[in-house]
């Protein structure tokens, strides 16, 4: 198949960019490099030995996204373009719900104009907000906890109306937990651009000598620990979910959903102690205020996607740590 991935310079579509390409399919990219960098598509293809077709176009910009549709006429998209760090959708809101959404409706309006049915949508377990208990399944209330909750909750919601309106589509929302790690090669993975948001980054950049030391936001939660827990998944076994849904739903009419992770829970502190067994250095951390929009506990119940998809995850939480920390030895600056 041709698959329009957006975003696919970023971190999670740089690597559904490869899992596509080793399963036979052509890639088109569609990026705006505002959080990314277009090494990331030459490593891809450095990794494959394949060729990916990149466009650096905002899904913004409603009439180049709709000539982009018009040049390449993919027959499905993953979408994973879009702002996603909660503290900062909390002091920005406009500017998320008007890039997030805004830039989700003038996809689907090339989408139905260009006649594409299928789409992939990087959905978050932000959409489930501080649940009442876990493991979360997919039937869980959704009530989002952040401005960038809300955005996936509003897209999530067009999806659904817009099958209604048009029950040919194929759509499938996947709800992310925590995704880590990068590519066994070393050669592709999480490069952020000034102060990292998600942990993982975060812990690599200081023992590098980047970062003084790890600023843990909380130790007040009702926790083992104090700290938060989260359900951290290998960004390979993520994007093969992506794979694995297009694969077995892609002409198949209806709106599906499902969770992606490991259905395991581990705290900041247990991920502090995993990095520095792959490490084999000490993190230093010191502990702060909580983080506006963070909840104390979120893990998965992945058993849907296991059903239903024949998807588990296969990766450790110290394939994760020693993947991760080999990305960044490897390239002590990201893609600089």
């Amino acid at each position: 198949m041709r698959i329009l991935v957006t975003g696919g310079a970023g971190y999670i579509g740089s690597h559904a960019c490869v899992s596509l390409l080793e399963t036979g399919n052509e890639v088109i990219v569609v990026d705006n490099l505002s959080n990314s960098k277009m090494e990331s598509i030459s490593r891809v293809e450095q990794i494959t030995g394949k060729n990916i077709q990149f466009h650096k176009t905002d899904l913004l910009d409603a009439s180049g996204l709709d000539g982009l549709f018009e040049r390449t006429k993919p027959d499905a998209v993953i979408h994973f373009a879009g702002y996603k760090a909660v503290g900062e959708s909390v002091a920005k809101p406009m500017m998320y719900y008007h890039n997030n959404i805004t830039g989700t409706i003038n996809l689907l309006e090339s989408m139905k104009k260009h006649g594409v049915d299928t789409l992939i949508f990087s959905s978050s377990a932000t959409v489930y907000g501080d649940a009442d208990r876990v493991p979360i399944t997919e039937d869980f209330p959704l009530k989002p906890y952040s401005p960038y909750g809300w955005t996936k909750f509003m897209i999530e919601q067009m999806l659904r109306d817009l099958h209604a309106a048009n029950p040919n589509m194929s759509i499938v929302l996947l709800r992310y937990f925590n995704p880590v790690g990068a590519h066994p090669s070393g050669n592709i993975g999480e490069d952020p651009n000034g102060i990292p948001n998600n942990l993982f980054p975060y812990i690599s950049q200081v023992l590098i000598g980047k970062r003084k030391k790890l600023h843990v936001f909380g130790n007040d939660y009702p926790t083992p620990d104090g700290t938060g827990v989260r359900d951290y998944i290998h960004v390979m076994d993520l994007v093969d979910g992506h794979v694995v849904a297009l694969e077995k739903l892609h002409g198949k009419q209806g709106v599906f959903t499902y969770n992606l992770g490991t259905g395991i829970g581990y705290s900041v502190l247990d991920i502090v102690k995993a990095y520095e067994k792959a490490s084999g250095k000490e993190v230093p951390y010191s502990f702060t205020e909580r983080r506006s929009g963070d909840v104390a506990i979120c893990y998965s119940d992945p058993s849907k996607a296991k059903a239903e998809l024949s998807w588990e995850t296969r990766r450790s939480l110290e394939d994760m740590c020693a993947d991760s920390w080999k990305w960044q030895t490897q390239n002590p600056k990201g893609y600089e």
